[in-house]
């Protein structure tokens, strides 16, 4: 897609890690973002935190193992997604900008905020706990490893 403008966005997760066991549970993420000039404000946010779900999921739990090309679980009912419930509290802050080559000013909003989620959840993970997991998904097998090896150096 060639687009005339970028926005520019940047997010920061809190969350809370159970040292036991290697759970994890989002608290809270907050998105800054510059879509340009906001047309439509419950749309924006909508795409903000749509695209923030999406994402999450893919920090946290939806993972696609495949052996030589081949699906390892191909049904709908074995691809672990987060639902609603997990959603931690979403804050969106819309830098309102002008961008001149932009239709109304506006940029695009929403699909640019899919990448700095993971990242800003994995820190978030490294901050709680002082562990790097950079496999994503991060789940709680792979937490718990994690945490026993730096235990046991």
């Amino acid at each position: 897609m060639v687009s005339p403008a970028f926005g520019f966005g940047v997010q920061a997760a809190e969350v809370e890690v159970d040292p036991e066991t290697g759970k994890l549970k989002l608290i809270e993420i907050v998105t800054a973002h510059d879509c340009g000039q906001v047309i439509n404000p419950v749309a924006v946010l909508g795409q903000v935190e749509g695209a923030t779900h999406m994402a999450a999921g893919a920090a946290f739990c939806e993972d696609q193992p495949s052996d030589n090309g081949k699906i390892l679980n191909p049904s709908i009912g074995d691809y672990k997604i987060l639902r609603a419930l997990d959603m931690p509290k979403m804050i969106g802050i819309e830098v309102d900008t002008y961008e001149p080559e932009g239709p109304f000013g506006a940029k695009e909003a929403g699909e640019g905020l899919t990448s700095p989620t993971c990242g800003a959840i994995a820190n978030a993970v490294y901050k709680a706990c002082g562990v790097r997991v950079k496999d994503l998904p991060i789940t709680p097998e792979k937490l718990f490893r994690a945490l026993r090896e730096k235990e046991n150096r």
